[in-house]
């Protein structure tokens, strides 16, 4: 019945048309709406911390690594803790929740500065999509949002075989094809910068001498790594 009238509500709100996005995108109708919105907010559009996604980006973080640790501990009874560690990592970097984030539409509710072509091509929509499950939890609780994990990202988006397969660790690659060839890469720091309230570093790779790409990230690790896979890129290397 409760569920029936905030339906009712939000048929009548001016959000409506958010709501049945919402509906579509987490298979069950937002109870506290606000949360929502806030999910989808990007600090670009708002940088006060109150305004923006990036409280709820934390708490989705958290959230979803500990129900993707649960999910694999009991889909690889057999298998080391390493193992595990390294299949979820696949599964929570950046790079997967923005290409799953995009699939399931993300990048059409998400409010952010359009004027700046560089975030969209940026992981603001895995960003958002941590948000929104942060927001689901707030909303729903714990068990609401483990199954939301599961059945809405998981098991449509998430292709378990795929990622197990394939090494993502790209700078291990590109300095692996450096030994081989004879080539020296050294991963520098160009930038680091505050953004909103959190710190952006920019990575350049530079190979004999000469920098070839760069890339930005939360930490160095990641911008490392966004700049390594640039590279690989760019030198064929496969």
């Amino acid at each position: 019945m409760r569920r029936f009238t905030t339906r009712i509500l939000h048929f009548f709100s001016p959000n409506k048309q958010l709501v049945l996005q919402l509906e579509h995108l987490l298979g069950y109708t937002p109870g506290h709406l606000p949360y929502y919105q806030l999910a989808l907010m990007h600090r670009s559009k708002i940088e006060e911390l109150a305004y923006n996604n990036e409280r709820l980006e934390f708490l989705g973080d958290a959230i979803l690594g500990s129900i993707v640790a649960e999910y694999l501990f009991k889909k690889y009874p057999y298998q080391s803790e390493g193992y595990m560690t390294e299949l979820r990592s696949k599964i929570v970097r950046r790079e997967t929740l923005n290409n799953v984030a995009m699939r399931m539409g993300l990048q059409k509710l998400v409010q952010y500065n359009q004027n700046d072509r560089g975030l969209s091509r940026s992981h603001i929509f895995g960003n958002a999509l941590e948000a929104l499950i942060g927001a689901v939890y707030l909303d729903k609780g714990f068990a609401k949002t483990r199954s939301f994990i599961l059945k809405q990202i998981i098991k449509p988006y998430i292709d378990i075989d795929t990622l197990e397969s394939t090494d993502t660790n790209y700078k291990n690659r590109l300095l692996s094809w450096a030994q081989k060839n004879s080539k020296t890469v050294s991963f520098d720091t160009l930038d680091e910068k505050i953004e909103g309230s959190r710190k952006i570093f920019t990575i350049a790779i530079v190979i004999d001498g000469q920098q070839l790409t760069t890339g930005a990230g939360y930490n160095k690790k990641e911008a490392g790594q966004v700049a390594a896979q640039k590279a690989i890129e760019q030198l064929h290397i496969s």
